[in-house]
Formats: C-alpha cells, structure tokens, sequence
C-alpha cells in the first residue's frame, strides 16, 4: 500500500462567507462536513441566514455597474491572474478536496485540482462576441425616408448570476461557472453543494487576490435547500447556473420562473453506449469501465447504459467482468486504489437500492452488489446484464459504479434504445469506423456525443437535450451562456 502523504485537516479552522469584500462569519451557526472514506468529520461549513443570502445578492448587484463597464481586456486580464494564482497555490489543497469528496488521490490530484487553473486559463484573452449586421435598402415608407437599415448585434452580461454546483467535482465545476460569467461583465454569488464546500471557500480566497473588486464575487454555504431557494427566488438575481439533478434543476425552473430568470442547467445523465457489430470490444471495454474507475461513477457523463450488439453481448460482458475483478476497491489515499467511496450514506444507500431493484425487475448481477466490509460509504463496482429498456436501473440516473447492459439486433434498434431516455446529456458510440460512428451518433438525442472516444473537445459547447439541462457553455459558449443579445438598428441615407 502506497498513501499518499497529504497534510493533516484542521478541523476546528473556521470557515466564512464572502459578501461585498468582507469575510463574515455565518448567522446561522455551521455544520459538519463528513470524509466519506473515514465517516469522520474533518471541518465545519458556515450555514448561512437567509437574510446573508440577500445581502450577497444585493452586494453582487451594487458592484454590477462598475464591473460590467470595466472594459473586456481588464476583466480577463485579471482572470488570468487568478489562473496563476490558482496554478501557484491550489496544490495546498488537494488533501481538504480530497478529504470532502472522497475522490482517490490520483482523481484528486489529476482532476480536481489541475482543471480548475485551466477552467480560468480558457477565458483570459479578450473575444469579440459582437456580431455586425450586413445593411439593406429600405425604400420610402411611413416610417421614415428610406436608406440603408443597418444593426449591430452586442452581447450584454445579463446581471447578477447565482452559481450553484453539485459535489462530485465542486472546484472545477464552480470553476467553470465563475470564469466565463466573469469575462463577461457579470456578477456572481456563488453557492457550492453542501457536501463539500470547505475547498470552494479557500478557492474564494485565492482567487480573492487577483483584485476583483468587492463584491463582484460573493460565497454563501448551507446545509440544505434554503440558501440556494433563497437565491432562485431573490429579485436581485437575474440568472441561475446551476449543475446538479434533474429534479432539482425543474423545481429552480418552476421557482424562478415569476421573475423570469434565466437558466445555465447542467442536469442528469444516463449515457448510452451504443457497441456496433463491427466494433473494437477492448477499446470500449476500457471506456466504459471508467464508469466504475473514475470517482466511482459519480459523474453526469459517464457511459452507465450499454447497448451492444447481440453479436457481441457475450464477448463485452465476459471482458466487463474480468476488468470489474482487477479494480482495486478501498482506501482513496491509497496510490493503487481505483474505486473510492460515494460521497454520502444517503447515496450509498440509494445505489445499493436501484442495484436491489434491477434485481428484482429480472437483471442479472454479474458482479458486485455487495457491502465491502469498509469503514466509508463504499459500493462494488456493480455489472447488471439481461437488462431491457423499462427497468428503473435503466432508465434513472444511479450516480454511481453500476453499469447495465441491453442487446440490440442492429443500427436503427441501437439508437431506438438510446433515445429511450429522459436524459440526453453525453452519449457515446464505438464502430468500426469513425463515418460509421458519425452516422449512427447524430442519431441519438444527446447534447454530446463522442464517436470511439471518450475525450470531449474542450472548446466544444457542452450541455444536454431533454432532462439533462438547458442551455450551452465552454468556449465561447460559455460566454455566449451569461450573455444578453441586445440589437442596435439604425438608418443610414
């Protein structure tokens, strides 16, 4: 066994709010942040007043004006600083990230940490977002004289925009809200999961010193609904960016819906993984087995729904089974560790209840299933075969190692079965060829589709159809996402 050596959390470090420039110590008291690995608590969250919510907000909209006519090239300029500052001094914090998310040290330090200076670095060189018009003639009409009607079209930030992320990669995540929204004149208020907030606060802080003036960034924590509600709700926030459940992202559509905000929605997932007749099996072996090796399939991309030619069934579900025996299960500390924990007992427990009910609905369980006789919240890298499209296990979202297996008869059954989904967030489809790939994948009904890859293009807009979200971001989409289009017409004899 080769751990890691990080150094040791201090557990009574006080954690605060960030509102208009002042660090502040939350109203509402704290509450304990829980290493899913150990079941121990490793710090304490600052809970905070609804009434520090609002202030947040209202501190996000004074500094609107200011921020948002502080020119383009000054913006990134300082988003590069913070890149650097990230880059310089994020490293201090893979142990508190690691501690919070359970994630394996090597996810930790070669995801959670890296992404997030990178997620900064995208957008530090100024882009034009404008968009001139070509004129035409417009004869003599009651309206006016005629002439040439011209326009222009220019992106405007839209406002104060309330970050809301999810747990499984909270730096990179709240990371890849906060630098295009930035970029582009917005304000933010920034509300990390209540899971594992403690290295987004320290992550405020660092990126705090690159200058941004008070109260262009504001962070506010809590423990459950109430300070996220809070924000959907305040009128003093024109957008919500929110990356999370499905469930969740309908109730903040339903709930800020009477003041008309607009949305960022990166939502649930249930990937499929369409497998060819002609295939190569061992390349999509690997990829699908990330499911089970990549923070313990805790992630909204992964390929969790397979749908593999009955050709090759037998073939991809033997090779499944052998990879699922050679991950090694335990300590995330642990350099040779390959699944780690899930993040709560909660959810532990939820997986384990869909993995029972494919159980029951006719599935069978190839591997995996069972309890590891381990301290933290732990699920076995789970295979369920003979699964067909009206089983629970296959149409929601487990969030977890559980991977389940369909057979089709050929091409148009393949993405028949895709498209039998609520979610359309990252799909996935390995042929023999890449045209072959082509054609099947923009079949499917997902935002994104990868063809004998799992490596997404980073500049590639990134979002879901269905239930898995609304709108685009990375790139320039990503400015594109926290803009406002505004039209400026004209007459010209």
């Amino acid at each position: 066994m080769a751990l890691a050596e990080l150094e040791p959390l201090n557990v009574d470090e006080e954690y605060r709010l960030l509102i208009g420039g002042e660090w502040v110590a939350a109203e509402s008291g704290t509450y304990e942040i829980v290493n899913p690995n150990t079941t121990q608590v490793i710090g304490h969250a600052p809970e905070a007043s609804i009434s520090q919510v609002n202030d947040a907000a209202a501190a996000a909209k004074a500094a609107l004006p200011g921020w948002r006519d502080t020119p383009m090239a000054e913006r990134c300029a300082m988003i590069g600083r913070a890149a650097d500052l990230l880059e310089q001094k994020l490293g201090g914090l893979v142990g508190l990230v690691q501690g919070e998310t359970g994630a394996t040290i090597n996810v930790s330090e070669s995801i959670q940490i890296p992404s997030c200076a990178d997620r900064f670095r995208h957008y530090e060189t100024p882009v034009n977002v404008d968009d001139p018009i070509e004129p035409y003639p417009v004869a003599e009409n009651p309206l006016g004289p005629g002439g040439l009607s011209c326009a222009h079209v220019i992106r405007q930030p839209v406002g104060v925009v309330a970050c809301i992320t999810s747990y499984n990669f909270p730096l990179v995540n709240m990371s890849g809200k906060i630098a295009p929204a930035l970029a582009m004149g917005n304000t933010l208020v920034i509300k990390p999961a209540p899971q594992d907030p403690l290295a987004v606060i320290k992550m405020g802080e660092i990126i705090e010193e690159a200058g941004f003036p008070p109260g262009v960034i504001n962070i506010i924590t809590g423990s459950g609904a109430v300070a996220g509600a809070a924000l959907v709700e305040s009128r003093d926030v024109n957008m919500i960016s929110f990356t999370g459940s499905s469930a969740v992202g309908a109730k903040i559509m339903q709930s800020g819906g009477s003041t008309m905000k607009r949305l960022l929605m990166e939502l649930g997932g249930k990937g499929a993984c369409v497998l060819t007749d002609d295939c190569n099996v061992d390349g999509a072996v690997g990829a699908i087995a990330s499911v089970w090796g990549f923070h313990s399939g805790q992630i909204c991309t992964a390929p969790t729904r397979v749908i593999v030619h009955r050709s090759r069934y037998d073939e991809l579900v033997d090779k499944l089974t052998a990879v699922a025996g050679l991950l090694k299960l335990g300590d995330p500390l642990d350099r040779e560790t390959i699944v780690g924990p899930v993040i709560t007992e909660l959810h532990r427990d939820r997986v384990e209840h869909f993995i029972a009910s494919g159980v029951a609905d006719g599935a069978t369980l190839l591997c995996g299933g069972r309890r590891p006789d381990l301290p933290g919240y732990f699920v076995e890298p789970t295979l369920l075969a003979d699964c067909t499209s009206d089983m629970r296990v296959v149409q929601r979202e487990i969030f977890g190692p559980v991977v389940v297996v369909l057979a089709h008869d050929d091409d148009d059954h393949a993405v028949e079965l895709a498209n039998d989904s609520d979610y359309g967030l990252f799909s996935y489809v390995f042929a023999g060829t890449t045209a072959r790939a082509f054609e099947v994948g923009k079949r499917i009904e997902s935002g994104n589709v990868g063809l004998n890859s799992m490596a997404p293009h980073i500049h590639a807009p990134f979002g879901g159809f269905k239930m898995s979200g609304v709108g685009r971001d990375r790139g320039v989409y990503g400015l594109h996402a926290y803009s406002e289009i505004q039209a400026l017409s004209w007459m010209s004899s």
